[in-house]
């Protein structure tokens, strides 16, 4: 798959929630995630798609409720992409709130090898 192609699909899986999907058929095995320094809800840097997999459970569980997702983009330059995501979401012993960041995806041989997430802290 192209470049476009990976990001169209990953952005397809994400507005329908299949978050799960989306790592299991666009990621490589040894992709790289990274958070902004300073990221409360666990590791800023973590590798291969067992430890993204353990990432995103740990993330689930200080979900208590998950609204949606809306998915901006993508982008395309070259190996990369990028979108925003905004996710109207309720952490646990938060009120509801609406999040952004901005995701930014490197590919290499038809998989993604790295993303990097952006977004306000505090």
């Amino acid at each position: 798959m192209t470049t476009q192609e990976i990001a169209n699909k990953w952005a397809e899986y994400c507005r329908t929630g299949l978050w799960d999907k989306a790592q299991e058929e666009l990621y490589g095995d040894q992709c790289i995630s990274l958070e902004m320094e300073g990221f409360p809800g666990g590791p800023q840097r973590v590798q291969g798609l067992d430890a993204i997999r353990a990432k995103g459970q740990q993330w689930n569980e200080m979900v208590e409720e998950f609204y949606g997702v809306e998915i901006e983009g993508p982008i395309v330059a070259g190996n990369h992409f990028s979108a925003t995501m905004k996710m109207d979401i309720q952490m646990k012993g938060q009120p509801r709130r609406k999040d952004e960041e901005i995701a930014v995806f490197r590919v290499e041989n038809g998989k993604i090898v790295s993303e990097q997430f952006f977004y306000p802290l505090g």
